[in-house]
């Protein structure tokens, strides 16, 4: 990287300066476990059953690749460049600065309605237990606890968060060695097995077009693993944690997902799938084992409340970002003297106000509700991540890197374009149909935002810091 570019960079990440280096690399690779393993697996994974049927194993494979790709671009510019601004200060840095505002706020939007995806979902598990308590009453208490975790220190939250994502792993690796030990021993004619991949239907009932529907929620399930980037600028050592990170973190979510799908399908049936419960409860309940059912909901609780505090500390450390930057007022981009920008932080939870409507309203649909609207954001941004790193590699010809991303140009160009697909095949989804409307028209908003209020100021400054 030549000198000059080196410095413009060097610009953007001393804006961003003040926050603590306080993770090290295990809590790095736990809050991105803890990010992507959420209600994505434990219930989404129910919607994405009953969408594509067995072929939901294709829809998770896809959404692996696309992750697997994505990790390994977003690795080379991380390593590059640690900083809270991650894959927005890249863009802006990269491709310009209407790129970096627009991926920022779609990033930070996704993840504030993500929350409430998290937040909706811990009222439906609660109605394990307390089936007639209103959900509304789960979402403030549950909201109000994280909402303090995180205006602690980052060291408070990676501990928190570490100690929640090992007991995720823990129950993870649990259900596998279970559910493998129920299906290795299910008599043959208990309706346990393999055969239920291809009895009720065959092993693709909703076709092709199923899987790819599948595939959509299948995403949904994966974000969060570029959570690791927003991090690494409160790694201890960047290098070494983001790099450890991403490598740890994809083998064990894929491992994670495929064998626990693979054998929930075996268990029940996918036509006995739905989002009205945890399909992970309706398989420990199937299996027979006292207080099993109760106990893996506790589990998807603690995931549910896992992810969720992930999120609200990347919509705070975004926002952050945002204001440093120059793009929302500057009281968002203030500190306290733990380190944590607790302005950005009261923001960021406008999430779990739209959830708590949603669920005094429509209790029974603010879930897909908030799924649907909150993808847009995220999609677009890892979408996104693809095109900025070809820019990234474009303009760093010759330069080395300390990681480098493997198949480059081609494994970059097909992430972007399968990431394209899916976004234009949600158009063509009833349940997602919100999606690519919300997104459009967001999208739409924040370009004229950007070029009314936002361009000027942006030039005025970039003028003022080459004349110095």
């Amino acid at each position: 990287m030549s000198s000059d570019k080196k410095s413009a960079f060097d610009s953007i990440v001393e804006r961003e300066r003040g926050l603590r280096r306080g993770l090290s690399a295990g809590q790095m690779t736990m809050i991105a476990i803890g990010g992507a393993v959420g209600t994505g697996l434990f219930l989404g994974s129910g919607f994405a059953i009953g969408f594509a049927g067995p072929g939901v194993l294709i829809s998770y494979a896809i959404g692996a690749l696309i992750a697997l790709l994505l990790m390994g671009a977003l690795a080379e510019m991380t390593v590059a460049h640690p900083t809270s601004g991650s894959f927005g200060a890249y863009a802006e840095h990269y491709i310009g600065p209407l790129a970096g505002f627009l991926v920022r706020y779609a990033y930070w939007s996704a993840y504030v309605l993500a929350v409430g995806t998290e937040v909706s979902a811990i009222a439906v598990y609660m109605k394990f237990w307390f089936p007639h308590v209103p959900g509304l009453y789960w979402v403030v208490g549950f909201s109000a606890a994280l909402i303090v975790v995180n205006a602690m220190s980052v060291r408070a939250y990676g501990s928190i968060e570490y100690l929640f994502s090992s007991l995720k792993i823990a129950a993870i690796v649990a259900f596998i060695v279970l559910g493998a030990w129920f299906v290795w021993h299910a008599p043959a004619d208990s309706g346990v097995g393999v055969a239920n991949y291809t009895s009720h239907g065959g092993w693709l009932p909703k076709g092709w077009w199923g899987v790819w529907v599948g595939t959509i929620v299948s995403l949904f399930s994966y974000l969060g693993l570029e959570t690791i980037a927003v991090a690494a600028a409160e790694a201890q050592d960047p290098q070494r944690a983001v790099t450890r990170a991403f490598r740890a973190t994809i083998v064990r979510l894929v491992l994670f997902y495929l064998l626990t799908l693979a054998l929930m399908l075996a268990i029940v049936p996918w036509t006995e799938a739905g989002g009205n419960e945890s399909p992970f409860v309706k398989v420990m309940a199937e299996t027979g084992v006292p207080y099993a059912a109760g106990a893996i909901n506790f589990i998807v609780l603690v995931a549910a409340l896992s992810a969720m505090n992930s999120q609200l500390y990347i919509t705070t450390r975004m926002m952050f970002s945002l204001s440093r930057a120059g793009y929302a007022p500057a009281a968002f981009g203030r500190l306290t003297r733990q380190g944590v920008p607790t302005a950005a932080l009261s923001l960021s939870t406008i999430g779990i106000a739209v959830s708590a409507v949603l669920n005094a309203l429509w209790p029974q649909t603010a879930f897909t509700l908030m799924m649907s609207i909150a993808m847009f954001g995220a999609m677009f941004t890892w979408l996104m991540i693809f095109v900025t790193q070809i820019f990234f590699r474009v303009k760093n010809t010759g330069e080395p890197l300390k990681f480098r991303m493997w198949g480059f140009p081609f494994t970059s160009v097909l992430g972007a374009l399968l990431m394209l697909g899916i976004l234009a095949g949600t158009a063509f989804t009833r349940e997602f149909r919100m999606t690519l409307a919300y997104g459009v028209a967001f999208l739409v908003v924040l370009t004229i935002v950007y070029l009314l209020w936002y361009r000027r100021r942006h030039e005025v400054a970039a003028a003022t810091n080459a004349a110095q």
